[in-house]
């Protein structure tokens, strides 16, 4: 299906460097922002603490809320609305892991119950220790860069055919990043170590393909978190899957411009690369409008009428889907004709 006429010829070549002034503007602001706070909001899932929900049938103070809790020893807690105001849902949280159980429901139910003159409906408690949120951190970050490495060795296996070389570069990656990990290293200083040196590596055996889709997923990935961390939101298991679904939906939209621009290259060997590419984004132009309105659409509904819970991870899917479109584009084609002009340069 083509709503596009098939002899456009959009030029985004050409509009390359202003992408790149945008593309980096935006990432420098997820670094300051993410600088600015401390890193990322961590949710209980990897910060540890206890997280109560609590429904009432009528509107109350919150004020009146931490009064309650304070005679069960919660003194230092946070609140807020969660989903509709009009619903009179709050969300508690601790740093502290308490040891939850029926009695201490009970207890939460009798105290906010006194301070508020409501009687509030106990939805959910959850408690995740400190030791395991930490845990999790380290195999998010592991499960992030993971899929980005052996994402790299499919690309260059398909395209430029270099699988021994990357899966070789795969293997000591691994080896090296299991062996640090045994040491007092920050998880997030070595998992952008590795990534460094991983793109140091692809650009030395001149994997120009690999280096395309891997600086692509590193730009969406960057600024989806600095996108959270502008608007306050907390980073949990849930956006995690949402960030993996976003390189998973990034990557399919570069091998689709990437596999265009193979077999152009193919058909018309002798014209400029730029050219190609050009003609080849502007060919699967309305693949790409279709698939990420479609998909857009649809994350739109879960945003608005998901309620509090999936929230946050439609809102990772819509700034991913948003970004990782425009990266397929203006990223990570244009970085094959960056690169042969830095050959040509040499």
């Amino acid at each position: 299906m083509e709503f596009i006429k098939p002899n456009i010829n959009v030029d985004f070549v050409g509009k390359r460097k202003i992408a790149y002034s945008v593309s980096l503007g935006l990432i420098l602001l997820s670094i300051v922002s993410l600088i600015y706070h401390g890193g990322p909001k961590y949710g209980i899932d990897f910060a540890g603490g206890t997280v109560i929900q609590i429904k009432f049938p009528a509107p109350v103070d919150i004020g009146n809320i931490k009064s309650g809790l304070g005679g069960v020893g919660l003194e230092n807690t946070t609140i807020q609305t969660f989903g509709d105001p009009k619903d009179n849902e709050f969300l508690i949280r601790t740093e502290i892991p308490l040891k939850t159980d029926d009695n201490f429901s009970q207890q939460i139910k009798d105290a906010v119950q006194k301070t508020t003159g409501s009687e509030p409906d106990i939805r959910r408690i959850e408690m995740v220790g400190p030791q395991v949120g930490k845990d999790l951190q380290e195999k998010a970050l592991f499960a992030i860069y993971y899929s980005m490495l052996f994402i790299a060795i499919y690309i260059s296996g398909r395209f430029e055919f270099k699988w021994v070389a990357c899966a070789t570069i795969a293997g000591v990656l691994m080896g090296g990043i299991y062996l640090l990990s045994k040491l007092s290293i920050s998880m997030a200083i070595l998992t952008a170590l590795a990534l460094i040196i991983t793109l140091v590596l692809f650009w030395i055996l001149n994997l120009k393909y690999a280096m395309g889709a891997i600086v692509a997923l590193i730009h969406d990935v960057v600024i989806t978190v600095g996108c959270f961390s502008l608007l306050g939101k907390e980073f949990s298991l849930p956006i995690i899957a949402a960030v993996l679904s976003i390189m998973g939906y990034s990557l399919n939209d570069t091998i689709i411009v990437y596999d265009r621009i193979r077999e152009n290259l193919r058909k018309h060997p002798k014209k400029p690369l730029g050219e190609n590419i050009n003609r080849s984004v502007n060919e699967t132009l309305s693949r790409t409008i279709l698939t990420s309105g479609i998909t857009l659409v649809a994350v739109l509904s879960l945003f608005i009428l998901g309620g509090g819970t999936i929230q946050d991870f439609a809102l990772a899917m819509l700034v991913g889907i948003v970004v990782g479109t425009y990266s397929s584009v203006y990223v990570a084609s244009p970085i094959l004709l960056a690169w042969q002009d830095v050959g040509k340069k040499k």
